[in-house]
């Protein structure tokens, strides 16, 4: 028997529901709100056939370059033989989310802005802003509250 050709096939698990979040969609899905630039992860949702991703796109992240009325146009690389091409698809809101990929990203640039601020207060002109190691922990004394105790292997006997 040769493989089926048809347009959602291999999709057996991607597309499905997870376990124990099946049923109706929550309302929190639609009352996200997604403006230009944000960084989106693509997670087909099976329940919603309109506005779905092809099976390339699952699990993909892009930009959102578009916002319309109950969709959303988002721009995901795909490569295409020896090269990767940016192409711009058009989801429903139910099949995206918002990415977590960045977040840190944006947290350490938070940070730098006030470490900044708080430096030109005090009046210091350079500041190190750079992300250090974990450096090893310094020598130290462990201290032991009792004798250690030996261990030792049993002696092999021999029984007849």
């Amino acid at each position: 028997m040769t493989n089926t050709k048809g347009y959602r096939r291999g999709t057996r698990y991607m597309f499905q529901r997870d376990f124990r979040k099946r049923g109706v969609i929550p309302l929190s899905t639609y009352m996200k709100v997604y403006k230009r630039g944000d960084v989106v992860d693509i997670k087909a949702n099976g329940a919603v056939q309109k506005g779905m991703p092809y099976k390339t796109y699952h699990g993909r992240t892009g930009t959102v370059y578009n916002v319309t009325k109950h969709a959303v146009g988002v721009i995901v690389n795909k490569r295409v033989k020896g090269r990767v091409i940016a192409k711009r698809i058009n989801l429903r809101v139910e099949h995206i989310r918002h990415s977590d990929c960045s977040r840190s990203h944006l947290k350490r640039l938070k940070a730098n802005e006030e470490t900044k601020a708080e430096a030109r207060t005090k009046g210091i002109k350079t500041i190190n802003l750079k992300r250090q190691a974990v450096q090893p922990l310094e020598a130290h004394v462990v201290k032991v509250l009792s004798q250690p105790i030996v261990v030792a292997p049993i002696p092999f006997e021999f029984l007849e």
